[in-house]
């Protein structure tokens, strides 16, 4: 089941995370909300990070 977030205005999205290699040889996650579950959905927040949300309404993660 994937990690859903429901911000102030109603609207549900739900936490993704796509890995990727970068030039040199590292591998970097890249987080991200979407309204829908796609492919590369995730179960629970990172550790040492947070949801928070922007004063759009949109929800970002922060390291805590």
């Amino acid at each position: 089941m994937a990690y859903a977030h429901t911000n102030a205005k109603g609207v549900t999205y739900y936490l993704h995370g796509r890995t990727r290699v970068l030039k040199s040889g590292k591998e970097s996650t890249l987080y991200f909300f979407a309204k829908e579950v796609k492919d590369g959905a995730l179960d629970a927040v990172p550790a040492k990070y947070v949801v928070s949300e922007t004063k759009n309404g949109l929800p970002v993660l922060k390291k805590a």
